[in-house]
């Protein structure tokens, strides 16, 4: 009888304890290799969505709020930057491009993002990439629309629809059945021009609007409320006053924005200014604005979750020690009743060096094997956290992981079943054959 037929049947004489031995390795090996494959991945999925921007301008109480808002649209932002500060902005520094942004409505729950041209044929959402089209063009003149590839999937919407807009945004989380029905636009639609590639960013949720027919059906609405007004406030419905609204009947109080995607120019090909310093400098003296580098931001929001990263990884390092103390207390337990299995063996031939080593390489196929299945379950759980993050956030999120890496992982899980199988292992090569094999009664 070789090795491995002995090692077999002894796993398998003592099934329900390898199933969960094994469980226990492969929940920490899988746990760790999800860690270890998200780390980085996330990082660059997040670097994606503020693409080639240096700065972002807002009028949020903090950079990093002002960051999930206006580039991952976590929730529609709260303040508006009127007009003519847009305007003085504007002329703060020499910028590549200086794109106003507004959110405020939704369709369907995603975000309507306003702005001009130049969010399409300057601002990339990838650094490296620019926008693509999978269908159509994009928009050209108020009242078309352009939906991001997760938004036209969702939505089910293709050339040629026309669609109303929501007034205000659903925030995450706030749902209210109680809360009146939100206000559609329905006196304007848009119509539906061009679909995007995805860019693997928040970005793919959104439906892209001319900013001038975002300021048009909210001035519409400032036009019904004056006129609804005039009429002594009374029931009647605002629609009922035949008002056309048109960009000549816009006022700078309509022109509102929520924030600026702002690039310092550059030399040709190169993504640094000398600028960049001294024009955030000069921005933040300004206390009515809040300004953000984002991969500042980005930076800070992962230190935090870093901190949280060494705490799960050191979590997984711990349930991997108990896996070998789980391995440990399995053949160490399994000795009483093997004794006599030993001695046998030890008269068929078998030395105590043999002895040993079976013992120890039984552990070490333990560790083997809760190791494959743990890369198999790291592998399973990682396309359900990037399905999740798509899903919620519209990141695509490629997770990968250097083999090298995962060869340590799984190696350093072997090692630890075979360092927790020494002391079952010189149990095993210690068994006295004369005393193990005297008659049963």
């Amino acid at each position: 009888m070789n090795d491995f037929t002995i090692i077999r049947r002894s796993l398998t004489a003592r099934s329900l304890s390898t199933v969960f031995t094994t469980l226990s390795v492969a929940v920490a090996v899988g746990l760790m290799l999800v860690l270890l494959m998200m780390r980085d991945s996330g990082r660059k999925a997040f670097e994606r969505g503020s693409g080639n921007m240096h700065l972002l301008i807002s009028a949020e109480s903090d950079p990093l709020t002002s960051i999930l808002n206006s580039v991952f649209y976590a929730n529609p932002p709260r303040r508006p930057i009127e007009w003519l500060k847009f305007q003085q902005l504007q002329r703060v520094a020499p910028w590549e491009f200086f794109i106003p942004v507004q959110m405020g409505d939704s369709y369907r729950g995603l975000p309507v993002i306003a702005s001009t041209a130049e969010i399409f044929s300057k601002f990339k959402p990838d650094a490296e990439q620019a926008w693509k089209l999978r269908d159509g063009r994009f928009f050209e003149k108020e009242f078309e629309i352009v939906l991001g590839a997760k938004a036209a999937a969702e939505t089910g919407l293709k050339l040629g629809d026309e669609v109303a807009l929501t007034h205000g945004a659903p925030k995450r989380g706030e749902a209210d059945k109680d809360a009146p029905a939100p206000h559609v636009h329905d006196e304007f639609k848009f119509k539906v021009v061009g679909v995007l590639e995805p860019t693997g960013s928040a970005h793919d949720r959104a439906l892209f609007i001319d900013v001038v027919g975002g300021w048009i059906i909210h001035a519409h609405d400032r036009r019904e409320a004056e006129a609804h007004a005039a009429h002594g406030g009374d029931e009647h419905d605002h629609h009922d006053h035949g008002i056309t609204t048109t960009a000549d009947n816009l006022t700078d109080e309509d022109r509102k924005i929520t924030a600026v995607y702002a690039r310092v120019a550059t030399r040709p090909g190169s993504d640094a200014s000398a600028m960049i310093p001294p024009t955030f400098a000069r921005l933040r003296a300004d206390p009515t604005i809040q300004v953000a580098q984002p991969t500042q931001e980005i930076n800070k929001l992962f230190q935090i979750v870093g901190s949280v990263d060494q705490i799960l990884l050191a979590m997984a390092g711990v349930v991997m020690a108990s896996s070998g103390v789980s391995i440990l207390l399995a053949l160490y337990n399994s000795m009483e009743q093997r004794r006599r299995q030993i001695a046998v063996l030890r008269v068929l031939g078998a030395s105590r060096g043999r002895i040993f080593r079976l013992v120890l390489a039984e552990s070490m196929v333990l560790g083997l094997i809760g190791s494959a299945i743990g890369v198999a379950v790291a592998f399973v759980g990682v396309r359900l956290v990037t399905a999740a993050m798509k899903e919620r956030l519209g990141l695509v999120i490629d997770a990968g992981i250097d083999p090298r890496l995962g060869a340590i992982v799984v190696a350093g899980a072997i090692v630890l079943a075979a360092v927790a199988g020494l002391l079952p292992a010189i149990v095993a090569y210690r068994t006295s054959v004369a005393k193990n094999l005297r008659p049963l009664g």
